[in-house]
């Protein structure tokens, strides 16, 4: 006897129960793994602070180190999205964790700037691919008017873990080093052996292994094969997928000729490459900036960091919020980049006043990394909905280039120098810059729409 056909609910009950299980089903646990995604690749910045002592390794040797993370990060980018798209989210994002976590604990046992610099690369080999792929894991379970949200909410991550990480890391970092306190030093046993910088690779790497396991066993790759939901909700939810999918065809992979070819696209992946140099330059030095200006213990950095990384979170969800209300993408993208150029240059001359030197610093990245959300709808003023998309993987692969020039160059200036004042007003050039990338941009997109209609009224 054969069954009855399950009728499709496409836009009623059915698909909002969908919808709504989703949100609970994926979204939390696809947020947990790139927040510890984020904590495994950020920690060196409060590693630092006693690693360097112990290592002797000097500002260039952790710039360096810090940003080759993403030399290998951006060579399996792309590979790892497409295995995503074309095998299982569930067994790849499990494989990378599991891999990231087991390299970010090795990264304890490492004594020369070699091993250092090798430990990191294989990092970014390891992780490379999670968040490409978790977007495209999420186009697999939210249909167009979700994403947006959903993929707001696996921004955010990356804030929020910075959050938890300091209150968390910087405490382990006491374990083995020695300290000034009401003028007397005193030094803090190792942890079982362990100083505190080989503690805190090897207790975050402990997250994303486990995780790595959850996924595998807990993690749905599609619809189609989610138990929790019903079978009408099932069949609502895949029939709304594949109806977007008809609709947009297949996603244009752009070619890098292609990509140079396109001024639009060479000047948005210019203006990303240089803010993400910015972006990274800042998060890699900001610890140890606050210490060496400030003379801080270890555990006043973590309160001097704590306003920036609650300011990053305001900003993106402000900036993001306004730029989907007023539906405006061009002022929302560039106006936080001039913003964190002008702060920055601002911090330089209140240094000398630890109150207002923290408070500017959290103006400063707010403002550079709050362009996120309005910048990657950028694209599509260019190109139709498919290049589009395709764009974005070139844009965001020279981006994270960015995120080795920038920790490198400032740790560089930094050695050279004795100061961190250099770097820091590079880092406002290449802030500035990329904002000027946007306002020349946005006179070109405007140039052309004039002169499309203007060849239609004539």
């Amino acid at each position: 006897m054969s069954e009855a056909p399950v009728s499709i609910d496409e836009g009623g009950a059915a698909l909002e129960r969908a919808r709504r299980k989703a949100y609970w089903r994926v979204i939390p646990l696809v947020f947990l793994c790139y927040a510890i995604a984020y904590i495994d690749r950020t920690n060196i910045a409060f590693a630092k602070l006693t690693m360097a002592k112990d290592l002797g390794f000097d500002d260039e040797i952790f710039g360096t180190g810090f940003g080759i993370f993403f030399l290998g990060y951006v060579l399996l980018e792309v590979p790892g999205a497409l295995i995503v798209e074309r095998w299982s989210a569930r067994k790849w994002m499990s494989r990378i964790m599991i891999t990231w976590g087991i390299v970010a604990a090795l990264t304890a046992l490492v004594k020369t700037p070699a091993q250092f610099y090798g430990m990191r690369f294989l990092l970014g080999l390891a992780e490379a691919g999670f968040f490409p792929g978790a977007i495209v894991y999420l186009t697999h379970w939210f249909p167009a008017r979700d994403r947006a949200r959903a993929l707001a909410l696996l921004i955010i991550a990356a804030p929020i873990a910075q959050l938890v990480s300091q209150r968390v890391s910087v405490p382990m970092l006491r374990f083995g080093a020695t300290e000034i306190v009401n003028g007397v030093t005193v030094t803090t046993p190792a942890f079982h052996g362990l100083h505190g910088w080989q503690l805190l690779y090897v207790v975050w790497a402990m997250p994303a292994v486990l995780l790595g396991l959850v996924v595998l066993f807990g993690l749905t790759d599609k619809p189609a094969q989610a138990r929790w939901l019903t079978d009408e909700e099932r069949a609502a939810l895949e029939a709304t997928l594949a109806r977007e999918r008809a609709a947009h065809g297949t996603v244009k992979h752009l070619r890098i000729g292609e990509a140079l070819r396109n001024p639009a696209i060479l000047l948005l992946a210019l203006a990303n490459f240089l803010i993400t140099s910015a972006h990274y330059g800042i998060e890699a030095f900001l610890p140890t900036i606050l210490q060496s200006w400030f003379h801080l213990r270890i555990s006043d950095v973590a309160w001097a960091a704590l306003p920036s990384f609650a300011v990053i979170l305001l900003a993106e969800l402000g900036v993001s919020w306004s730029s989907d209300r007023r539906g405006e993408r061009w002022r929302h993208t560039f106006v936080p980049m001039f913003w964190g150029s002008a702060v920055l240059v601002l911090t330089l001359l209140g240094r000398a006043n630890y109150a207002l030197t923290i408070v500017l610093f959290a103006l400063a990245v707010g403002g550079v990394r709050s362009y996120v959300a309005p910048f990657y709808a950028l694209p599509k003023f260019f190109l139709d909905g498919t290049a589009a998309a395709g764009a974005i993987g070139f844009i965001n692969a020279v981006a994270n280039l960015g995120g080795f020039v920038g920790p490198r160059t400032l740790g560089w200036l930094s050695k050279s120098t004795g100061s961190f004042v250099s770097g820091l007003i590079y880092l406002a050039v290449t802030s500035a810059l990329a904002g000027a990338c946007i306002v020349v941009l946005r006179a070109y997109h405007r140039r052309r729409a004039a002169e499309r209609l203007g060849a239609v009224t004539s």
